[in-house]
């Protein structure tokens, strides 16, 4: 499918997709959400594909926000309709069984913050600056913000950021847990292909199980999540690449991982 908004490329088994607004600072009008939808649906179906680094274009903005001018004339009932398909698309990201990296090398505000954290990992360079200033536009947070940004940095940041709407920069986003890795601006890309490039070349079901196990059996209570995690690890262990990685570690070699 040709994308409008969107740019999506392969680099062996990473795929990039780039949000391709630049002159809007790559803000998320319901055009882009339904395409950011369609572009992870065929990640997600698309068995070549082990990891997805999401991108920004340009230099100013990763993701700087909703589309204001769209929204400024949205109806109470549209409003609605757009947050749940912006919640629906972004717990794609979330649960697509495939690691999912932020590529953040500037702005980062409102439903850019809150697609970032819907990335399993997010990296930013020095001139990152990551907030939630919805506040500011009379709203509050409506792709999830609140409650991811409650759940990555604890309760009295997440008030922080979304009372006061002020954005953090990328070391006081790093301290929060925003940021996994804070790379110098020339440095961002080496720093995303190599996480990206290692995680294509892990073991999908583990990678699967991995995610499930801390994003779904996170959210169960200690008993159940337990023994959500041991039957991940079981059904590990039905797969060749279990049996190639434990050759692999006794033959002091690196393993080849085919996904089967």
């Amino acid at each position: 499918m040709a994308f409008r908004n969107l740019i999506s490329s392969d680099r062996g088994a990473v795929r990039s997709i780039t949000i391709n607004r630049p002159d809007k600072l790559n803000a998320l009008d319901r055009e882009t959400i339904n395409e950011l939808q369609i572009a992870f649906d065929q990640a997600r179906h698309d068995d070549s594909v082990r990891a997805v680094v999401l991108a920004g274009a340009g230099e100013k903005a990763f993701v700087a926000g909703a589309d204001i001018a769209e929204l400024s004339a949205i109806t109470p009932i549209q409003a609605q309709t757009f947050s749940r398909a912006g919640q629906r698309m972004m717990r794609t990201i979330e649960l697509l069984g495939k690691p999912v990296i932020a590529r953040i090398q500037g702005f980062a505000l409102g439903g850019g913050l809150e697609i970032a954290m819907s990335c399993h990992l997010r990296v930013g360079s020095e001139r990152a600056r990551l907030g939630l200033p919805e506040i500011s536009l009379g709203l509050l947070p409506g792709f999830g913000g609140t409650q991811r940004l409650l759940r990555l940095a604890g309760r009295p940041a997440a008030l922080e950021l979304c009372l006061l709407g002020q954005p953090v920069d990328a070391v006081r986003a790093h301290q929060l847990g925003l940021l996994n890795r804070v790379a110098a601006v020339d440095a961002l890309d080496d720093e995303v292909n190599a996480l990206a490039d290692q995680l294509a070349a892990s073991a999908p079901h583990a990678l699967a199980g991995i995610l499930d196990a801390i994003l779904v059996g996170g959210e169960c209570p200690f008993a159940e999540a337990m023994d959500f995690e041991s039957k991940a690890f079981a059904l590990t262990c039905t797969t060749e690449d279990m049996r190639e990685g434990t050759r692999a570690f006794l033959e002091r070699r690196k393993p080849a991982f085919t996904g089967k």
